[in-house]
């Protein structure tokens, strides 16, 4: 890429936002020019406003320390600094939905980490390496904003980048039913365990909403563009199960799918382990080189040693063996706010960047 994009963080001081300014802070493309939020933060230097509230592992990038936070409903005024901003703010759903279309019709595109526009029917919904192709509903979009950059594109939810890529690759030999039971980390709810004590030594068979989102995201991810909209595939049925765990980063999922064909075990590993998408094609900076590694290992994958796999960028599969009610089953695993979440927006960025729905303003 000949030139860098600016770009800005709105939710800069959430965790999301927080692994955002990480990931930023070397990108070969992209150039932190805003970081904005709440009309509370604003005014205050980004290393005021996160305070305390720092979470991750990593110190806070030191040429943003002193970056003065904006207000995010300042629209025109960001948008005049920035090709294209990332979004993870904490608001409610529909206040999101305004929000990110506001910007879009500023003529700024907005590639979100939020669920709120996962189900307007010209947002695509994108795991890059499986459904790029929905970019070109961007084109419908605009024509229903009236622009001619702005947009709005987002990821799906966290919990599906675990096992909908290790399914994806399986759809040829008629994937009928899913039965996906995930085990999800702390951060997930922009919590560690210094903040949420509670959660230590614990388990809670409940989180609010994401049983749901398994059970539908993956449809849309699967659909197909008719009529300026994205209609949901039919199939396969899927049910799911979503409990939290005392597991700071990285979502495991047990997954068993019935297919209507059966190559057999050894196949499935070779469909896995050759599967490549198009950020590995254009060799995009956050792309894993190999999106999904399988292990032979009986207690593999596990969160400690495999969540890092490829910068976080990679999921790990394992344990496929044939079952007794449905056809396999196997264990999957990614890292939630890597590629489920900042990670997987910046991705996706890449990706838009790439194929020139995002250009750098002269």
């Amino acid at each position: 890429m000949d030139k860098k994009f600016n770009v800005g963080i709105i939710g800069a001081t959430g965790m999301v936002g927080q692994r955002f300014a990480t990931l930023l802070e070397n990108h070969p493309w992209f150039n932190v020019t805003v970081l904005a939020a709440s009309a509370r933060s604003a005014g205050k230097t980004y290393k005021e406003a996160a305070g305390n509230r720092w979470a991750m592992k990593t110190p806070m990038p030191k040429a943003m320390e002193d970056m003065v936070i904006m207000d995010a409903a300042n629209v025109e005024e960001i948008a005049s600094k920035v090709d294209f901003v990332f979004c993870a703010v904490d608001m409610k759903k529909e206040e999101i939905r305004a929000l990110e279309e506001a910007y879009a019709k500023a003529e700024c595109p907005v590639v979100s980490n939020n669920s709120a526009h996962r189900f307007t029917p010209d947002v695509p919904m994108v795991i890059p390496e499986i459904n790029d192709n929905h970019l070109e509903i961007i084109e419908a979009q605009r024509k229903r904003l009236g622009t001619k950059k702005g947009f709005v594109a987002v990821k799906s939810n966290c919990s599906l980048q675990s096992y909908v890529p290790a399914i994806h690759p399986l759809m040829k030999y008629g994937v009928k039913k899913v039965l996906a039971c995930t085990y999800q980390a702390i951060s997930g709810a922009g919590k560690t365990f210094e903040r949420w004590p509670e959660m230590i030594d614990n388990v809670i068979p409940y989180i609010g909403g994401e049983e749901e989102k398994s059970e539908q995201e993956p449809l849309k991810i699967w659909g197909t563009i008719e009529n300026g909209e994205i209609k949901k595939a039919s199939s396969p049925s899927i049910t799911a199960q979503c409990i939290r765990v005392p597991v700071s980063d990285g979502h495991t999922a047990a997954v068993f799918v019935e297919l209507e064909n059966n190559p057999g075990i050894e196949q499935i590993i070779s469909d896995w382990e050759s599967y490549s998408g198009k950020p590995q094609e254009l060799n995009l900076p956050s792309a894993p080189k190999q999106f999904l590694h399988y292990f032979r290992e009986n207690d593999r994958p596990q969160i400690k040693s495999e969540r890092n796999l490829e910068n976080g960028m990679a999921v790990s599969v394992g344990r496929l063996r044939e079952d007794t009610q449905y056809t396999i089953k196997f264990v999957c695993m990614s890292h939630n706010t890597l590629r489920g979440a900042a990670g997987g927006a910046v991705l996706l960025a890449e990706l838009l960047c790439a194929e020139g729905y995002i250009t750098a303003n002269e």
